[in-house]
C-alpha cells in the first residue's frame, strides 16, 4: 500500500488525471504484489467509485492504509485540493507505522528468545541429574510423586509460554 501511494503520487505529479494515475501506478507495481487490486481498477475502468474501492481493498491484509487514500481520494473529489500531497502523507504515515511495528518485533525478540531459554532449562536439569548419576527419568516416570512434579511442572511450563507470548503479542498489537 505505500508503494501504491507513493506511486500515485507520483504519477499525479507527472500531470496525470486521477484516474490514469491509478492505472499507471497498479502497472508500475511489483507483479509479486501480495493485493488484489482488480476491483480498484474495474473501478477506474468503468466509472465505478475509486473511493470505495480503496475503503473495500482496506479490508484485506496488508491494505490497511488503503482507508487514507480513500478518504484522500474522497476530499480532493469533492473540494479540488491536491490528492498527491494527500496520498504522500498517507504513504508517510504508512513507513512510519511499518518502522514501528518492525522495531517492537526486534525489541521482542530478546524477551522471547529468553522464555524459550527459560523453558528449555528443566530438561537440562533432567539432563545434568542423569549425568550424576542420578536417575531423574525413573523417578519422573515411574514414581506417584514423580509424576505429579511431571504433570504440575509440564502445566506451569505451558501457562508460562503462554503467557509470555500473549504478553508479546498485546505489545505488538498496541504499536
Amino acid at each position: 500500500m505505500v508503494e501504491l501511494c507513493a506511486a500515485l503520487a507520483g504519477e499525479l505529479r507527472t500531470g496525470a488525471t486521477p484516474h490514469q494515475a491509478v492505472e499507471m501506478a497498479v502497472e508500475g507495481l511489483p507483479h509479486g504484489d501480495a493485493l488484489d487490486l482488480t476491483g480498484l481498477l474495474a473501478a477506474v475502468r468503468f466509472g465505478g467509485s475509486v473511493d470505495a474501492a480503496l475503503v473495500l481493498l482496506s479490508g484485506l491484509p496488508g491494505a490497511e492504509g488503503a482507508a487514507g487514500a480513500a478518504a484522500c481520494w474522497q476530499v480532493t473529489s469533492a473540494s479540488g485540493a491536491g490528492l498527491a500531497d494527500g496520498l504522500d502523507r498517507v504513504a508517510e504515515g504508512l513507513r512510519a507505522e511499518r518502522a514501528l511495528r518492525e522495531s517492537v518485533r526486534a525489541e521482542l525478540a530478546g524477551p522471547r528468545s529468553t522464555a524459550v531459554l527459560l523453558a528449555l532449562l528443566p530438561l537440562f536439569g533432567v539432563v545434568l541429574g542423569a549425568a550424576l548419576g542420578a536417575d531423574p527419568v525413573r523417578v519422573l516416570l515411574h514414581t506417584g510423586p514423580g509424576l505429579f512434579c511431571l504433570t504440575l511442572g509440564a502445566a506451569l511450563e505451558a501457562a508460562g509460554l503462554l503467557w509470555t507470548a500473549r504478553i508479546a503479542h498485546g505489545a505488538e498489537f498496541a504499536a
